[in-house]
């Protein structure tokens, strides 16, 4: 299952590079520019992508647990 864990790791990062990106672009074509905006957006844009990444982190730590073979020195 450690791929598993690799899997959700690479998905975790290139996810949230692109959530990032994503966000950014929402930020400057469609807000006005004033500070208060901005950083309300961001700060709810920050909170916002939690939920699904704490989904991927609980579906990571689902793996089995590593059992090392049978016939390895203990």
């Amino acid at each position: 299952m450690r791929l598993r864990i690799l899997a959700g790791t690479i998905f975790l990062i290139l996810g949230l590079a692109i959530y990032a990106a994503i966000a950014v672009a929402i930020a400057h074509f469609f807000l006005p520019e004033q500070t208060l905006i901005d950083i309300s957006f961001y700060a709810l844009a920050g909170i916002i992508w939690i939920w699904p990444a704490a989904w991927l982190t609980r579906w990571m730590s689902r793996a089995a647990p590593y059992h090392p073979p049978s016939g390895a020195p203990t």
